[in-house]
């Protein structure tokens, strides 16, 4: 199947979603299975909601997501004079008609069939008066089939059959003469040479008034592959009050790409009972007959679950790469400031076994980046108290000589402590942890000493014991 060609084809309105995404992913899967192609098309012909900006968008959140793609990005918006071209030629063949009926007229008609129950549809009142050179505004109409049934075999749905009684004849070139978008996806998806058309199951609808456009067209018929849609929890469609839908926001919220694609191919496609997927494992085993026909739930703990995963197995170099720009946020400047033992790759280690993401990641590796620490008020009180003073300055005093400073050499230190002042190690660890940290929670007690190193491991605990109140 390497003659395969797919298309992802954008409306350019707004962000990249998370329900795009996953229709590209499984065009880019399907061409990348086949090595066939893979071809972007930009469909920008909603003059009044399209935007520069949204293309940009788009474009970069198929970059961050790793899907390349082999052609394009082509723009509708560049192509309109042969849309034109194709709807004349449909007219001149009798296969389109103009119409002359006003908007007012149109959608008085459409509350008239309302009210009786009738089909929502146009009442073919222009279809056969033969205009041929309308001196007023006037648009386009395809003559779609009034008898007999489009039947779609879709690659996912299975059998689709649609009565054609139920059609619009639909308005192809608008009374601006400009073009719909029935016309220019099938004039576009059959000359650019598309094999397969997949797409969301909400252009299951499109499917009818599309073949037979293809068919008046005289163009060779694509398979179609319609994937059904992703619900919220409440199993209504996903929209922005389940949270984040757009992909570039997933990025800022400090999700691995390779997570999300990973997530997202398991949204309605499986590979027995494996969950994770890298690319390469993806590419060999897609197939549509394990995509579902039914909508799939967006579960967002399942998300941070997989990216936990894929952060836990991240090369610590990389990762720390990956956690920079996250830093830079709070301020932190890696010329500027001082490393921490090791540098970030070296801290990253003990906090990718506990974070969900990079934001998380970041937020648990400012105590190893910043000096002074940030304290956690309730966390001071409750455990710098009058009582641990005397431990705590003992322990101080005693690592300045620790050499190597390390988790062997200051082991021994930690337990004669606890010996001498009949303490057990939480009794101490926890004011420790907080001393160092400003928090209640860290990696290993010794691993943090580690990686802040003498200097800063004795400042914090001289600087928390000034905070302790004299008892």
């Amino acid at each position: 199947m390497s003659d395969v060609r797919v298309r992802f084809a954008p409306s350019p309105t707004g962000y990249l979603h998370i329900g795009g995404l996953r229709t590209a992913l499984f065009n880019w899967l399907f061409a990348r299975r086949h090595g066939g192609t893979f071809l972007l098309r930009i469909e920008d012909t909603d003059r009044d909601r399209s935007t520069d900006a949204a293309i940009d968008a788009i474009l970069n959140g198929l970059r961050w997501a790793g899907l390349d793609w082999d052609e394009g990005p082509h723009r509708q918006s560049d192509r309109l004079d042969l849309y034109r071209q194709k709807a004349m030629e449909l007219l001149e063949r009798g296969k389109a008609y103009w119409c002359v009926c006003t908007p007012e007229a149109l959608e008085a008609r459409r509350k008239e069939a309302q009210a009786k129950g009738e089909p929502l549809k146009y009442n073919g009142r222009c279809r056969e008066r033969g205009l041929t050179n309308p001196t007023e505004p006037a648009a386009l109409r395809f003559r779609s089939p009034e008898e007999g049934q489009t039947v779609v075999e879709d690659l996912i749905k299975g059998t689709i059959v649609f009565d054609n009684a139920v059609l619009d004849d639909l308005i192809i070139l608008r009374s601006n003469r400009y073009p719909t978008y029935n016309l220019s996806v099938v004039i576009d998806d059959a000359l650019m040479g598309i094999t397969h058309v997949i797409r969301g199951d909400d252009h299951v609808n499109n499917t009818p008034r599309q073949v037979p456009l293809f068919e008046a067209l005289e163009y060779p018929m694509p398979k179609f592959a319609h994937v059904p849609m992703i619900l919220g929890a409440d199993k209504a469609r996903l929209s922005k009050r389940h949270g984040a839908t757009s992909v570039l926001a997933y990025q800022e919220m400090g999700y691995l790409p390779e997570a999300l694609v990973n997530y997202l191919v398991r949204l309605g496609w499986s590979h027995g009972d494996q969950e994770i997927f890298s690319m390469q494992d993806m590419i060999e085993k897609f197939s549509f007959d394990h995509v579902q026909a039914s909508p799939a739930v967006f579960n967002p703990e399942k998300l941070q679950w997989l990216n936990a995963e894929y952060l836990k197995r991240e090369e610590p170099r990389h990762l720390a790469e990956l956690l920079l720009p996250f830093l830079e946020k709070h301020g932190y400047d890696r010329a500027g400031r001082v490393q921490p033992q090791g540098g970030l790759e070296a801290v990253v280690p003990h906090l990718c076994e506990r974070a969900k993401t990079l934001v998380e990641m970041a937020d648990w590796t400012l105590p190893y980046i910043t000096e002074p620490v940030a304290m956690d008020e309730a966390a001071a009180e409750k455990f710098l108290i009058p009582a641990i003073a005397p431990s705590l300055n003992k322990f101080a005093q005693r690592v300045k000589m620790v050499e190597p400073f390390s988790k062997e050499t200051l082991e021994p230190v930690v337990q004669l402590i606890l010996e001498e002042d009949h303490l057990k190690m939480g009794k101490f660890a926890q004011p420790l942890r907080v001393a160092l940290t400003g928090r209640t929670f860290s990696p290993g007690i010794y691993e943090v000493m580690a990686l802040l190193g003498k200097e800063w491991t004795v400042q914090r605990i001289e600087q928390a014991l000034h905070r302790i109140p004299s008892s």
